[in-house]
C-alpha cells in the first residue's frame, strides 16, 4: 500500500493538480448527490475517489467498517493512501477530508466534502513524484463525518474515529494531523479553529505567507467539531482548516445551495499550495 517517492525537492501543488481536484469534486457532485454515509450512493462515491486517486498515482486501501448509529447499524468506508520516505518508522503527517453529505437534506456538498476530497486527489497527483526528506504522509478520505442527529459519542465523526484506530494499530509516530474542510469557496478565507494544536496553527499561517497568500489563513477563537477532534481527544497534535464563512452568514452550508458554482479551481489551487508548504515545513 506504499507509494514510492523519487526525489527530495520541495513539494509543488500545480495548476494541473488543482484542475484534478476540481474535476473530482465536480464528479462527486454531479454523479453522487446525495452521498450520505452508510448508503449505496456513499459507497459509489468512495469508489469514485478510489479510482481518481489511483489514477493520480496513489496506492489506495479501502477500509469497510460497521458502526451503530442513531438510525441503525450501517456500513461505512474510509480510504487510505500512504506515501513513504522509505523509513516506515519515520514520523507521519496525516491529511484528512470527509466526502459524505449531510443526511436528511439534498445537499450537493460541493464545498462541504467534495472540494477537499478532490483536493486530496490533487495532492496525491502532486505527491506522485516527490520523496519526503524526513517523514511519511497518510491521506485519509473519511466517511461519516456528518452527524445524523447530534454530534456525540455515537453520532458523527465515525470515519475519523476509525482512522485513529487505524493509525494506533499501525504504531505510527504521528507529528501532525491536518483536517481539510470547505476549502473550495470562491471567496476563500481559511480559518484555524481554536480547538487545535497552537504550533500547527502557526505553521498554517506561516505556510500561507510562504505560498504567497499572506492573510489567507487566520487563527479563529471558535471551536469546530470536525475530523481532527477525535485525534485531539487521543492526544495527537491536530488542527482543522476550514472556510466557515461560506455565503452570507455561512448560509450555503448544509443547504441545497452548496453547489459547484460556489467553488472555484483557483481557490483549490490556493488551498493546495498552502497545504504543500505546510508539508514542506513538516516533512
Amino acid at each position: 500500500m506504499f507509494s514510492s517517492l523519487f526525489f527530495a525537492a520541495g513539494l509543488v501543488f500545480s495548476q494541473a493538480d488543482a484542475d484534478m481536484a476540481f474535476s473530482t469534486a465536480r464528479t462527486l457532485v454531479e454523479e453522487f448527490t446525495p452521498r450520505d454515509a452508510g448508503t449505496i450512493r456513499g459507497r459509489l462515491a468512495s469508489n469514485c475517489i478510489l479510482d481518481a486517486a489511483s489514477a493520480a498515482g496513489a496506492d489506495v486501501r479501502r477500509d469497510v467498517f460497521r458502526v451503530k448509529t442513531p438510525r441503525g447499524e450501517k456500513s461505512f468506508i474510509n480510504l487510505y493512501a500512504e506515501f513513504c520516505s522509505g523509513d516506515k518508522d519515520a514520523r507521519w503527517v496525516i491529511l484528512l477530508s470527509h466526502y459524505d453529505t449531510k443526511p436528511g437534506i439534498r445537499c450537493p456538498g460541493a464545498n462541504d466534502g467534495a472540494s477537499t476530497s478532490g483536493l486530496l486527489v490533487g495532492m496525491a497527483n502532486a505527491l506522485s513524484g516527490w520523496r519526503t526528506p524526513k517523514g511519511n504522509l497518510l491521506l485519509v478520505w473519511t466517511d461519516g463525518e456528518e452527524c445524523m442527529e447530534e454530534y456525540g459519542e455515537n453520532d458523527g465523526l465515525w470515519g475519523a474515529k476509525r482512522a485513529v484506530e487505524y493509525v494506533s494499530s499501525k504504531g505510527m509516530q504521528v507529528q501532525a494531523v491536518i483536517c481539510l474542510d470547505m476549502l473550495g469557496d470562491r471567496d476563500l478565507a481559511i480559518k484555524v479553529p481554536s480547538n487545535g494544536s497552537p504550533a500547527l496553527a502557526k505553521i498554517a499561517v506561516h505556510a500561507a505567507r510562504r505560498a504567497g497568500y499572506p492573510g489567507l489563513v487566520s487563527l479563529w477563537d471558535e471551536q469546530v467539531k470536525d475530523d481532527h477532534a477525535p485525534f485531539l481527544e487521543k492526544g495527537f497534535k491536530a488542527i482543522g482548516m476550514i472556510d466557515f464563512s461560506y455565503g452570507p452568514a455561512n448560509s450555503y452550508w448544509h443547504t441545497d445551495a452548496d453547489t459547484m458554482d460556489k467553488i472555484s479551481v483557483q481557490s483549490l489551487l490556493k488551498s493546495g499550495k498552502v497545504v504543500a508548504e505546510m508539508l514542506n515545513i513538516l516533512l
